[in-house]
C-alpha cells in the first residue's frame, strides 16, 4: 500500500519575469460531510463520511488513533475505487488501515457507501 496522494508544485524558471500558463481546469474541490459512521480499518478507529458527489468517502482517524491525523480519500472509478491518504501520524497505523482498504471489494465499498447515507438519514 503506497498509493497516497502526493502534491507537488513546480515552479518555472523564466527570464526574470513570471509566465502565466494556461491552468488546467481545476475540479471543485469534495465536500465530504454526510454520515458519520465509525469503522475499524487495520485494527484502528476511523470516522467515515461519504461527500457530495455521492461516490467518494473521507475517512479520518479518530479520537485516539495514532495515525493521528491522516485523512484517506476513496474515490469510485469504473466499478473499483482508488485511495489516496495524508497525514503525519503513525505510519504502521495508517499503512495498516490502508492495506485493509486496499482489500475492500466493491460491495463492500458500496456497502459502507451506503452505510454513511443511512446515518445521515438519522441525524
Amino acid at each position: 500500500m503506497r498509493s497516497w496522494l502526493i502534491v507537488a508544485t513546480v515552479l518555472a524558471a523564466g527570464t526574470g519575469t513570471a509566465r502565466a500558463e494556461p491552468a488546467e481546469p481545476v475540479a471543485a474541490p469534495l465536500k465530504c460531510d454526510i454520515g458519520p459512521v465509525h469503522r475499524t480499518f487495520g485494527g484502528t478507529n476511523w470516522i467515515v463520511y461519504s461527500c457530495a458527489d455521492q461516490t467518494s468517502m473521507a475517512i479520518v482517524s479518530d479520537k485516539g488513533n495514532p495515525a493521528a491525523p491522516f485523512v484517506f480519500v476513496l474515490k469510485s472509478e469504473d466499478g473499483a475505487y482508488a485511495i489516496s491518504g495524508e497525514g503525519n501520524g503513525d505510519r504502521n497505523a495508517s499503512d495498516a488501515a490502508g492495506d485493509a482498504l486496499e482489500t475492500m471489494s466493491p460491495a463492500e465499498f458500496a456497502a459502507l457507501l451506503a452505510a454513511t447515507k443511512a446515518a445521515a438519514t438519522k441525524s
